[in-house]
């Protein structure tokens, strides 16, 4: 974050998504600020609180795209929700805490990730003086190995050092070592014991309801039901995996791990809200169904800044960087209850995707989706070329089809391009010719018509 400023900020953006030159301005400004308020004193950084963004605009246009991609950019905790399927309090369903929840979850798993990454050299070269343990014993270890973490339960003739002096055994170890670490016996199969993580009894216990507290009933019960192990039949290059990623999680210390992720959280965390405007409004029906206006005030307080109770203790909300978005058709922003708004200062209007907008998305970015489909296809060896006219035409299906129908956006690429290429995805692996050159002519033969048959369509009786 501290060698990013704005500027940058929208130029890495500006690889994947196009245009909306405002949002990523508004979004880019919110980053660099959270890294501003880092370097304050901390009596004074308390009082700096996030500024809440509001995305309005249509379906497909990169809202989601513009906050996923924000995330990854700088690395931080970033979980998307539907503000959809929240339920007021009082009703079953998801509650609105449980945003919170699955960030600190995702923050743990990101640290939990780095720490494993950090000791996993040592964890391999512990793992690698296992497997020299159960591929020749010390004379020492061959009573006392523990057969609940790993054990050899057959040597094969070529390694059983039952009748070997020490000496033998030693420099037979070292033999082995060398053509571990040579990777000569990668396709040696051994029998290890691992942890069974399936238990019936938990399995039973963990069902309605559990996940929303993100309760682990193994957590519970853990330490009281005796741990299973079976036997595994693996290459010694799985079980070098296997063992490495056991000892990985002995080396890392999680009380750390668990600390670290709430600040984590708590400090960069970043929760976007998408389908807003679902809740807006009042219900005036009079029926059973659960207020739009009771679910914005329950998410109130949690943007707001409040403590949150998650299974590794409670965690506090007031600096967790909110971004929501919704087209808003229907309802209006100011259908949003006041207070609500107010925590959204800065609104942001993404515009639609017009024709030359579509014939970007298809060649410019990193992904763009000619790139996706070309290396698709390059792995039967065929070689996919367009022409700039086939691509023209494709934008200009893309947009006909969603001034005609609904408007979804860069989403309509999708579905235009997999039924421009259809056949050649099926007949693929049989072509001959493996180079294949889309043009116009195509494009019009596979789409156009369908396209303006469509139109025509809404006036026949």
């Amino acid at each position: 974050m501290k060698e990013l400023t704005p500027r940058q900020i929208v130029e890495e953006l500006d690889k994947y998504i196009i245009g909306q030159k405002e949002a990523k301005k508004a979004v880019a400004i919110a980053l660099r600020n959270r890294y501003r308020r880092s370097l304050l004193p901390e009596e004074f950084r308390d009082e700096i609180s996030p500024k809440n963004i509001l995305m309005i605009g249509p379906t497909g246009v990169g809202k989601t795209e513009i906050a996923r991609r924000l995330s990854k950019l700088v690395d931080m905790p970033f979980v998307k929700v539907e503000a959809t399927k929240f339920t007021e309090v009082g009703y079953v369903g998801r509650d609105v805490d449980s945003m919170v929840r699955d960030l600190v979850e995702e923050s743990i798993r990101m640290i939990k990730e780095k720490k494993i990454a950090e000791v996993y050299e040592k964890s391999r070269e512990l793992a690698e003086e296992k497997i020299i343990d159960i591929l020749a014993p010390l004379p020492s270890q061959k009573k006392e190995i523990n057969p609940l973490e790993i054990f050899f339960s057959k040597p094969s003739q070529e390694y059983n050092t039952e009748e070997m002096d020490n000496e033998t055994i030693l420099r037979r170890r070292k033999e082995l070592k060398d053509k571990l670490r040579n990777g000569e016996l990668e396709d040696e199969t051994i029998e290890i014991h691992v942890e069974d993580t399936y238990n019936p009894t938990i399995e039973l216990f963990s069902g309605v309801g559990m996940e929303e507290y993100n309760i682990n009933i193994g957590d519970i019960f853990g330490d009281l039901l005796p741990k299973k192990t079976k036997k595994k039949r693996v290459t010694v290059k799985e079980a070098r995996k296997i063992i490495s990623n056991q000892e990985a999680q002995k080396l890392i210390d999680m009380d750390e791990v668990v600390e670290m992720g709430i600040n984590r959280a708590e400090e960069y965390g970043m929760i976007f809200i998408d389908e807003i405007d679902k809740i807006a409004g009042k219900d005036y029906s009079g029926g059973v169904d659960v207020s739009r206006e009771g679910v914005q005030r329950d998410i109130l307080p949690i943007i707001e800044g409040t403590t949150v109770m998650t299974k590794y203790g409670p965690v506090k909300t007031d600096h967790i960087l909110f971004i929501a978005a919704g087209a808003f058709h229907v309802s209006k922003v100011e259908d949003l209850i006041p207070e609500l708004q107010g925590r959204f200062p800065i609104r942001v209007e993404l515009e639609s995707l017009t024709e030359e907008n579509f014939r970007e998305i298809l060649t410019k970015p990193r992904n763009a989706l000619i790139k996706q489909y070309q290396h698709l296809l390059k792995t039967e060896g065929i070689k996919l070329e367009f022409t700039d006219e086939a691509i023209d035409a494709i934008a200009k299906v893309a947009f006909i089809s969603n001034e005609q129908s609904e408007n979804i956006g860069a989403r309509r690429l999708h579905t235009v391009l997999e039924k421009l290429l259809e056949d050649i995805s099926f007949e693929a692996p049989d072509f001959e010719n493996k180079e294949i050159i889309i043009d116009k002519d195509y494009v019009d033969s596979k789409l156009m018509t369908q396209a303006y048959q469509k139109d025509i369509s809404k006036y026949i009786l």
